[in-house]
């Protein structure tokens, strides 16, 4: 495949920042589908658009002060500005005065310019962020923020072993280490492609952030329960779930999403779970989650959120998101959280999780849920890790017992749990 011209790859760079910029859907959507629609892009010149739009997301608003100062369509100035293909390349697209301006602009010193546009957060995430973990700290988890997410496994217990991948990994040429908490974790260097290996399609391993694992554990899932994991999206800790409980049991896999159900499926086959109920409900209060008032061993609620959590993978969630729907969000959170209780069984564990930053996503809605339902107990949630051979637990875990876990401490995506038992 011969290589595109400079000029042309810059131009469609422009291109799909414009539709990115909108931010009208989720931006790997839409690059998904620019890259369906150009199907003739080479694998390098497909790493350069998409590294140089998430580096526009995540520093959008450095760049665009930078931008000011330069000519011509702002999308091309901000592309030129966050190039993440070869140096020389993109020299051969610019014109002279375009490379003077480049320079320029990558020689200012940027800790001098103010935190706003070091930071690269609106104002609604920043404040409560640097007021929750002091001046310092803050800093750490921005630098954290603006890092590519390693690409975690989790080995599929049913079929293999840790040890067994990791040795099949080591024969690919791929470099992995186990995960430092999540006993059936695999950290995995790079961005390989797994999707053709055994370990991949046999089903002994499924692509898991470490801490997304971490969550599954707390529930604590046994042989011949009966579990519900109660907004399951696209599965990965339904299969997790399956796995603890060793394909006995029933595991009720419920979210208002068919398409996002739809994606478990291929997942399931891989797997070798049979125990796992996909089911689309209309709403939290929907006829199939009553009849299970009362019934169920273990409930995991992994509420939808922010997804602040996850800027690393998804940074433009920080400028689609706003305080009106996050409080809308709060309001979801409780209710679901409310319904999902219904179904515990007296001795049952519930497990109320988020993959977001923010106190009013978490802590608040944990605490507002003890107030009125004294009949549930919070549980320690390092104890409880502990029991499912998590190293390190107490690292995890807040003063208040929760689980709280940071990119910056971690190097997982960000994800909060708690966990209560219902009073026998």
């Amino acid at each position: 495949m011969a290589a595109m011209h400079p000029q042309a790859l810059l131009d469609l760079t422009s291109t799909l920042l414009k539709e990115v910029l909108k931010f009208e859907f989720a931006a790997d959507q839409v690059v998904s589908t620019f890259f369906r629609l150009n199907r003739n892009l080479g694998s390098r010149e497909r790493h350069t658009l998409a590294e140089t739009t998430y580096t526009v997301l995540r520093q959008r608003l450095l760049l665009q002060n930078l931008a000011q100062s330069g000519k011509g369509p702002m999308e091309r100035r901000l592309a030129i500005l966050a190039w993440q293909g070869q140096p020389n390349f993109l020299k051969s697209a610019l014109t002279a005065d375009e490379q003077t301006w480049l320079e320029h602009s990558l020689a200012i010193d940027r800790s001098t310019l103010p935190d706003k546009l070091r930071h690269n957060l609106p104002d609604w995430l920043a404040n409560p962020l640097r007021e929750q973990l002091g001046d310092e700290e803050f800093w750490s988890l921005v630098e954290s923020l603006n890092q590519s997410a390693p690409l975690d496994l989790r080995v599929n217990t049913f079929k293999a072993k840790r040890e067994a991948v990791l040795t099949a990994l080591a024969e690919a040429k791929i470099p992995a280490q186990p995960t430092p908490y999540s006993p059936t974790g695999i950290r995995v260097e790079g961005k390989p492609a797994l999707q053709k290996l055994d370990v991949f399609t046999s089903g002994q391993v499924e692509v898991q952030d470490e801490g997304s694992q971490l969550l599954a554990l707390l529930t604590g899932a046994k042989r011949g329960e009966m579990i519900v994991d109660f907004c399951a999206g696209a599965g990965g800790k339904t299969l997790a779930l399956g796995a603890m409980m060793r394909n006995t049991g029933r595991l009720y896999a419920f979210d208002t999403s068919g398409h996002r159900l739809d994606a478990i499926k291929p997942r399931l086959a891989r797997s070798g779970l049979s125990n796992v109920y996909a089911t689309q409900i209309a709403h939290e209060r929907d006829e199939r989650v009553k009849r299970l008032t009362g019934k169920i061993d273990r409930v995991l609620v992994d509420a939808p959120c922010s997804g602040t959590g996850t800027l690393r993978r998804n940074p433009d969630i920080k400028w689609r998101q706003s305080p009106k729907a996050i409080e809308e969000l709060n309001g979801i959170q409780a209710a679901i959280l409310k319904s999902a209780a219904r179904m515990v069984k007296p001795g049952g564990r519930l497990v109320y999780a988020t993959c977001s930053l923010l106190k009013s996503e978490n802590e608040a809605i944990a605490e507002a849920f003890s107030e009125a339902h004294p009949d549930f107990i919070q549980v320690n949630a390092k104890d409880k890790l502990e029991q499912a051979g998590v190293s390190q637990a107490e690292s995890l875990v807040t003063e208040a017992g929760h689980l709280r876990l940071w990119p910056h401490r971690h190097a997982t995506d960000g994800f909060y749990a708690v966990a209560w038992e219902r009073k026998a």
